[in-house]
């Protein structure tokens, strides 16, 4: 509590200089303040978990991006559940757990439009990771309805022992497909094949992955799911059917650079083969959220999904845990509990 105000202190990761390259300490600052009380329709909410997600670093940069950019001195944007401590708003009481843009902080006072209720009986982090906006919703949209896989597809997941690629691959898995998938190391290899149940998995970074993924899927691919861009666009590219899929989800290799964002230099397959490429965002799909949310909350009940957590403890980890998501040093979820 604040001494002066009686109120909860908030603490919080606010943005110093705009960042060009690598997210590093330098660009952050930890600040204090006495918690807002919240006015006609909003909340205070005291922040349990926080979603370490890609696309806080495209909100990151001098200029408009992907996403509305942080201010100098604004808070750092950041998804996250937590518990109503005090309601200015019909249909929300102390103790509700809601779910929403908390933002890097510990309280947080916004308006009670921007979150959603959710069951208590289920762990915050479920509503990050399988159940989350940004990682069971997105992986599961990108997976159905932009590359409309189905029983016999070859489906190549890259990042995928990453958070949306765990979902993605475990979804393209549940809906009938021989699934492979990308990941950096031979630990999360063997992790997606080992604990995931994938039909075989590559390692970027020390096996060669076009002759790989020949050898795993001779007759080529029918979906690429990318979440990284680069290079290994341009190997699925190479290696897609005729009829085939490329689903743009994400191009982490591409986020600390984006005003040289490199393209794929063998677009033309997709003519040679009569293959797309499309991109998206679950916000594309908000009417359907609910049914994708109870697909998912059935594949979880029945232990069809799983979602491993990296969980750093303490708001001033924040920083660090998000680096380390660029540096791939994370396996699932990475989380931040304050």
């Amino acid at each position: 509590m604040s001494a002066a105000t009686n109120r909860p202190t908030n603490r919080k990761v606010v943005l110093v200089k705009h960042v060009t390259g690598m997210v590093g300490p330098e660009h952050f600052r930890l600040e204090n303040e006495p918690a807002r009380e919240p006015g006609d329709g909003e909340l205070l909410i005291k922040t349990d978990t926080l979603s370490i997600d890609a696309f806080i670093r495209t909100s990151l940069n001098d200029e408009e991006g992907l996403h509305t950019q942080v201010p100098v001195g604004g808070t750092i944007v950041a998804l996250g559940v937590g518990h109503v401590v005090e309601s200015h708003a019909p249909g929300f009481a102390p103790g509700d757990m809601v779910s929403g843009p908390l933002c890097a902080q510990t309280y947080a006072t916004m308006p009670a439009a921007m979150f959603q209720k959710v069951d208590a009986s289920l762990p915050p982090a479920t509503y990050l990771g399988a159940l989350g906006l940004t990682t069971g919703l997105t992986a599961f949209f990108g997976i159905r309805d932009v590359g409309q896989v189905k029983p016999g597809d070859t489906v190549l997941v890259s990042a995928a022992a990453g958070a949306v690629g765990c979902m993605a691959v475990q979804i393209a898995k549940n809906l009938g497909a021989k699934v492979i998938g990308l990941a950096g190391g031979p630990a999360k290899a063997a992790f997606l094949v080992e604990t995931l149940g994938l039909d075989g998995a590559i390692d970027y970074k020390g096996e060669d992955v076009d002759a790989r993924l020949k050898a795993l899927a001779p007759d080529g691919i029918d979906v690429f799911f990318d979440n990284v861009g680069g290079e290994l666009l341009d190997i699925a590219l190479d290696n897609i059917r005729e009829r085939g899929r490329v689903v743009i989800c994400g191009a982490v290799s591409q986020y600390n650079d984006q005003k040289h964002v490199r393209g794929p230099s063998l677009y033309l397959r997709l003519a040679e083969r009569y293959a797309r490429m499309e991109g998206f965002t679950v916000m594309h799909f908000a009417a359907q959220y609910g049914e994708a949310f109870a697909q998912l909350a059935a594949w979880l009940a029945e232990g069809k999904l799983t979602m491993p957590e990296q969980v750093n403890e303490g708001i001033d980890s924040f920083p660090s845990a998000l680096r380390q998501l660029f540096e791939g040093g994370n396996t699932g979820k990475m989380l931040v509990r304050p």
